[in-house]
């Protein structure tokens, strides 16, 4: 962020001395706005080099840090949905799974009870 703020107060500088130096030269109203601008650019393209270069390099640095901090956080939060989703599903799993033993225990006994029913008729 120090980068960005030096830069554009260097720029600022810049285009004030050239609006300055336009302005003694006798231009007025927009035609000096307009000129001390193209002369700034070209001035800040030249002598600002090193600090525009700068300046990208920390505007992309904290970009890749913002963006890899959302996707983190996307991807833990995702992760952790989907281990709750899995955790329910083996739970509802171990309950079908307990519930359908006994009922097979019971049906089996009921199914020997009749055959020792009949088998007694």
């Amino acid at each position: 962020m120090r980068s960005w703020l030096t830069y554009t107060a260097a720029r600022l500088a810049l285009f004030a001395g050239a609006f300055g130096v336009v302005y003694l030269f006798g231009a007025r109203s927009w035609v000096a706005l307009i000129l001390a601008w193209v002369v700034s650019g070209l001035a800040s393209y030249v002598l600002l080099s090193k600090w525009r270069d700068q300046m990208s390099a920390s505007v992309v640095d904290w970009s890749k840090k913002r963006q890899d901090r959302a996707v983190g956080t996307r991807l833990s939060g995702g992760a952790a949905r989907e281990d709750e989703i899995q955790d329910e599903l083996l739970e509802a799993r171990g309950a079908e799974g307990s519930e359908a033993a006994p009922a097979e225990g019971a049906g089996a006994a009921a199914a020997e009870g009749t055959g020792a029913a009949e088998a007694r008729n």
